[in-house]
C-alpha cells in the first residue's frame, strides 16, 4: 500500500492527433510506503522491552502507521503528537534553546516521547515507569534512522 508523498510534479506534453494538439500530463511523486513503516513499527515495539506503542504521524497530524494500545485512538493522538512537536518547537525557539531534540511527557505510568523524523513525519513512543531512559532513547534513535529514508 503507498500513500502519496509531499511533492509531486507535473509535466505537460504534446501529442498530435487527427491534425489536434492534445495535452498530456504525467505526474511523478515522492511515494511513501506504509506497510514498510508498519512494519518498521512492529518490530520496534515488540524487539524493545518496555516499550507499549509506537505511532508515526504526518506533520499535519494525520497517522501513517501505528502500532498503539487498543484503547487509544489514533486519530487523536496522532493530532495531539504533531501539535506537540509543533509547540514544543516554538517553545525551544523561544526559550533560545535551539533545535529541540525530542519532547518527553512523563507521568506515573510511564512516558510519552516525541521525536522528529525529518520534516515529514513525528514519531511519538509510549514507554512504561521501568524503562531505562537511556536505553530508551537510544532505540528512539536506531527507530528514527531506520524510518527517516522511508518517509523522506
Amino acid at each position: 500500500m503507498f500513500m502519496d508523498g509531499k511533492t509531486s510534479t507535473l509535466a505537460i506534453n504534446s501529442h498530435t492527433t487527427n491534425q489536434q494538439l492534445l495535452p498530456t500530463i504525467t505526474e511523478e511523486k515522492n511515494m511513501i510506503n506504509i506497510s514498510m513503516l508498519q512494519q518498521v513499527l512492529q518490530e520496534f515495539v515488540s524487539g524493545t522491552s518496555n516499550i507499549q506503542g509506537a505511532a508515526l504521524v504526518s506533520p499535519d497530524g494525520l497517522a501513517l502507521a501505528s502500532v498503539l494500545p487498543a484503547e487509544m485512538d489514533e486519530d487523536r493522538t496522532a493530532a495531539m503528537s504533531a501539535a506537540m512537536l509543533s509547540l514544543g518547537e516554538r517553545i525551544g525557539s523561544e526559550l533560545v534553546r535551539g533545535t529541540i531534540d525530542r519532547i518527553v511527557v512523563e507521568g506515573e505510568k510511564g512516558y510519552g516521547i516525541v521525536v522528529s523524523c525529518g520534516s515529514d513525519a513525528v514519531l511519538l513512543v509510549l514507554a512504561n515507569a521501568a524503562v531505562k531512559q537511556g536505553l530508551l532513547f537510544l532505540e528512539i534513535k536506531r527507530a528514527v534512522a531506520q524510518i527517516t529514508p522511508l518517509v523522506a
